[in-house]
């Protein structure tokens, strides 16, 4: 019976990675693909990953390789990579190793993101007054995963600067597809409060796909409308997503948000312990000024002898009544003179003879205007009789009693047979009143 032989864990892996060392059409390859979970270490190898719509791959550059780049790799970017493959052995998994790499274009995520964040940015929605964020907050909402290291660095930090203020975690997805409505139903929830000062909004790194929520038009959207000072804190400081235009502040890390949204509390007691020092010294120094000023004033001979002070006033107002008293008589025996002048001219221009001859003069014009006005009358009278005889000799109505008519057609008197016609029907006033008649025939005058 033979004796089944077990391989180890790195025997296993040196025979698998020896197929792919020795497999030409690995030895190398071409790839197109996008990046993702790209970290820039400045002075070493990079790893990060490619990827498509179906699949993912590990890949390595190394210092020198990654030297040689004439551009900078960016999370999403769309590349033409050429390498070999090969296998990790202490983990066990195969990856890419690229030797050369060149931009093919935008991924299909950056793209997105580039694309909403222009037409935001043409609305106007990155345009806005920021709000300040509150010195002092008693109050503070955090958006964020209720079991990431966000919220625990808040806390941590929070608790170390300014623990008199209430944290309340608002608990939200933050990484695939219900993040987007999960951010936006807690950002609602806050906004209907009107319980906070602050709110911070945020998640650890992760790659641009991990990030999406926050690109979300309805997340950003909502951020923009909040009436709250907001603070983001989304990703690593390279990370730079869409809330973050229109957030009133953005922190690389959850420390710095929290650092942002509070002072730290013993620096504040310190500040307002100086203040006080500074102000007791001020108000100190103050009274001390106000004491010199008073002894001096006290000190003074017009306090140590206060009737001196209206010595030379009482001698003043004295001078002043006796000029007032001399200037009263004057003024006095001046106008009795006046008066006593103008009553002996009223006597010698009494009005009463001048009333007398103007009554007279009144009741002669009175009798003279009387007469006239009789005349008058009797004359316009005559010259009324004479115009009524001569307009009733005129009068139509005159002739009428003495057999003459009036016939009208048509609302006009007829003068002449050519004005009618046979048939045409007529209106003939006597002198006690009208006829109506028809034409029948004319007969014209030789």
């Amino acid at each position: 019976m033979t004796e089944t032989s077990y391989l180890t864990i790195n025997q296993l892996t040196q025979y698998i990675k020896a197929k792919f060392t020795k497999d030409p059409y690995l030895q190398t390859v071409y790839v197109t693909g996008e990046i993702s979970n790209f970290r820039l270490r400045p002075n070493g190898h990079q790893y990060f990953s490619l990827k498509d719509d179906d699949a993912v791959i590990s890949v390595v550059m190394f210092k020198n390789a990654y030297k040689k780049l004439a551009f900078k790799p960016e999370e999403g970017m769309k590349v033409l990579v050429k390498g070999h493959i090969g296998v990790y052995e202490r983990q066990g998994s195969y990856q890419l190793y690229i030797d050369e790499m060149s931009p093919d274009g935008i991924g299909a995520l950056y793209q997105a993101y580039e694309q909403l964040k222009e037409k935001l940015a043409k609305e106007g929605l990155f345009d806005f007054e920021h709000k300040p964020i509150p010195r002092f907050p008693k109050k503070i909402a955090v958006v964020t995963s209720q079991s990431g290291a966000v919220i625990r660095d808040i806390i941590t930090t929070v608790n170390r600067r300014y623990p008199i203020v209430q944290l309340v975690l608002y608990p939200a997805v933050v990484q695939g597809n219900k993040a987007k409505d999960s951010l936006v139903k807690q950002l609602k929830r806050i906004e209907a409060n009107h319980d906070y000062d602050t709110v911070i909004i945020g998640r650890g790194g992760g790659s641009i796909e991990d990030l999406w929520p926050f690109n979300e038009e309805a997340v950003v959207r909502q951020v923009a409308k909040m009436s709250l000072p907001i603070i983001t804190s989304v990703g690593h400081e390279t990370d730079t997503t869409l809330v973050d235009f229109v957030s009133d502040e953005r922190a690389a890390t959850p420390t710095g948000a929290a650092e942002l949204a509070t002072p730290v509390l013993q620096d504040e007691i310190i500040r307002i312990k100086n203040w006080q020092r500074q102000m007791f010294a001020f108000e100190h120094q103050r009274i001390n000024h106000l004491n010199e000023r008073l002894l001096k004033v006290q000190r003074n001979y017009i306090f140590q002898d206060p009737s001196r002070l209206y010595e030379v006033k009482q001698l003043q107002l004295d001078q002043l009544n006796d000029r007032l008293w001399t200037n009263g008589q004057k003024f006095l025996t001046k106008y009795k003179q006046e008066f006593t002048t103008k009553t002996n001219q009223l006597w010698q221009h009494n009005p009463k003879h001048h009333v007398i001859n103007a009554r007279q003069q009144f009741e002669w014009n009175q009798e003279k205007l009387s007469s006239a006005m009789n005349q008058f009358l009797n004359n316009q009278r005559q010259h009324l009789n004479q115009h009524m005889t001569t307009l009733d000799a005129l009068s139509p109505l005159k002739q009428l009693k003495k057999g003459y008519s009036i016939t009208e057609s048509r609302n006009q008197q007829i003068s002449s047979i050519n004005q009618v016609d046979i048939g045409d029907k007529v209106k003939i006033q006597v002198s006690d009143g009208e006829l109506n008649a028809q034409i029948t025939g004319t007969r014209k005058n030789k």
